[in-house]
């Protein structure tokens, strides 16, 4: 499996591990969070409800106490009696003691005239057959008007019961001080955003507005329906959002309206909220971490053991090929021997015939002779190769034994002299001619050094140079193969002995050659380091230790 897949399948396993984690947590969270969300809003909507009718009630039963103070007034007290100056002031004072909601009192005609007036301003000449109220009190035996000026010049509103004596009519009239009232309806605001006030039926505030303004001017209302007892309306204002409870007073044509920021409500709900997403977060990021964590170890074990099994395949397909190939070099070079060997005899035969002198002497003869030098040198040389041959079949199986790494070394680069000369690479040796022998694998280590050097060549192309050097450091003995090729980027050096990872084109690698190094030092207790630049070649580092039986308890960590 390749890098990329791993990534690949570590974030995969880390994202169905979150998602399987968080998503009924969040899901949960929600849950909880719309139902606790909706069951507040709700508790609010009511709590403003409730609020907005109890304020009401209050507010008619403070209309309702003075209409019945001054209805027992009227009923208890004759026109004349009301029209004495002194009484009306004595009533007047008693009604004070009472209640300090009323400013003035006056009793008045039926022809709008006042008989008799108690109070700050002086009214007792004002006629008010021509002003509304009077024709509605006369109209209607009570009437509560809405704020107005009037001749009081300030704003004010008045209550007006009519009375019949016979054929005499009059009228009590009251005025309500109006900051009494307004504090009625001002102690109701809650939180910084709150509101609350009285309007008439157009619209025109009967009490002053936080926000709104003065009384007597126009109140921004939401659209409302009208209907019920206490109606709950959502709107915004200037991108605030605020929910009011409006409802109508029975005594007079106002409606009591009552506004409230839910924001400010539900601060404690908006706390709340931050707080379980702070909590919902930390649980994401330690599941995250923890399935990171987890998945990582998963896939690093995965890996390694893919890596060990890649390795064990290539050991055993390296085996099988090496093999394989000892007994096809045991055939060949048996096949060749036999008839070397017809050669070599034939020679010998002629050289014997040439030194009895039985062809006598001549320049022809000194020719055969040179023939059967040269016959018999080319045949010691085949000999060389067909011996080389058995030795590398003999040496299939592992042995133990002692191995001069000088001599190994030479043997080894022997095999590839042809090529490295083919290709003008020039092969300088620097080998430590007081080296010990080391005990070891021979062959095992030859296929090390074969290796590094294979690659070696392919990295150099043509034209460039080889250093093989050998030397004894802290009681191992190290090759180092250094080839002058274009080198090693950095970001693939901690990768070259992973199975199956080449730098090579497709089809030219299979990507093991390195992993088999690895794997087969390891196994001897050897070590190996790679350093490179980019441009500057590489060096391959081999330690091995004087002794090492192939036993486990030998191996160490390269």
């Amino acid at each position: 499996m390749i890098p990329s897949s791993y990534r690949k399948l570590r974030w995969t396993l880390v994202l169905m591990t979150v998602s399987l984690s968080l998503v009924p947590l969040f899901a949960l969270g929600y849950v909880i969070h719309a139902e606790f969300s909706q069951s507040y809003e709700e508790k609010l909507a009511s709590n403003l409800q409730l609020m907005t009718s109890n304020k009401r009630d209050a507010i008619d039963m403070f209309l309702s106490e003075r209409i019945v103070q001054l209805q027992l007034l009227a009923d208890m007290h004759s026109f004349a009696d009301m029209k004495d100056q002194k009484i009306l002031r004595s009533v007047f004072n008693a009604m004070q003691h009472v209640s300090h909601s009323f400013i003035d009192i006056g009793v008045i005609g039926q022809d709008g005239q006042h008989k008799s007036y108690c109070g700050p301003f002086d009214l007792k000449d004002v006629n008010y057959r021509d002003e509304p109220w009077f024709n509605q009190v006369m109209l209607k035996g009570l009437y509560v008007s809405d704020v107005f000026m009037g001749f009081r010049n300030f704003p004010h509103f008045i209550i007006a019961v009519k009375r019949r004596e016979g054929d005499i009519t009059w009228i009590l009239r009251a005025t309500i001080d109006s900051e009494v009232f307004t504090s009625l309806v001002r102690n109701v605001r809650i939180g910084k955003q709150g509101d609350a006030y009285l309007v008439n039926r157009h619209d025109a505030l009967q009490t002053p507005s936080r926000f709104g303004g003065a009384v007597l001017s126009q109140a921004e209302l939401p659209e409302h329906r009208g209907e019920g007892d206490v109606e709950i309306v959502n709107w915004q204002k200037d991108g605030t959002p605020f929910v009011a409870g409006i409802t109508r007073l029975a005594h007079a044509g106002w409606r009591l309206v009552i506004i409230e920021n839910p924001d400010e409500e539900l601060s404690p709900l908006l706390r709340t909220q931050s707080l379980i997403f702070t909590l919902l977060s930390i649980c994401a990021l330690m599941i995250f971490v923890g399935a990171y964590s987890s998945v990582a170890s998963i896939v690093a074990k995965l890996r390694a053991s893919d890596r060990e099994r890649a390795a064990m395949d290539a050991a055993v397909m390296q085996s099988s090929k090496m093999a394989s190939l000892g007994k096809l070099a045991a055939g060949v070079a048996h096949e060749i021997n036999n008839p070397l060997s017809i050669i070599r005899e034939s020679a010998g035969w002629i050289r014997d015939i040439i030194n009895d002198g039985e062809v006598g002497e001549g320049e022809a003869v000194d020719d055969l002779q040179e023939a059967t030098d040269d016959i018999d040198r080319h045949v010691e040389r085949a000999r060389t190769v067909t011996h080389r041959m058995l030795g590398f079949a003999r040496r299939m199986e592992p042995l133990h034994e002692d191995v001069d790494l000088n001599l190994l070394a030479m043997q080894t680069f022997s095999f590839l002299e042809n090529e490295t000369r083919h290709r003008n690479i020039d092969v300088v040796r620097r080998f430590d001619p007081d080296l010990p022998l080391i005990t070891t694998d021979s062959n095992q280590v030859q296929q090390v050094l074969l290796n590094l050097l294979e690659n070696a060549i392919d990295a150099i192309g043509e034209n460039g140079s080889i250093v093989l050097s050998t030397k004894e450091q802290q009681g191992r003995v190290v090759v180092e193969i250094e080839d002058s090729g274009d080198g090693i980027p950095e970001e693939h050096i901690n990768k070259v002995f992973d199975p199956f990872f080449t730098t090579k084109a497709t089809g030219e690698g299979t990507g093991l050659g390195l992993s088999i190094v690895y794997t087969t030092l390891k196994k001897l207790g050897g070590r190996i380091s790679v350093r490179s630049r980019r441009g500057q070649g590489t060096i391959f580092t081999v330690s091995l230790p004087l002794t090492c039986p192939v036993f486990p308890e030998c191996q160490e960590e390269i």
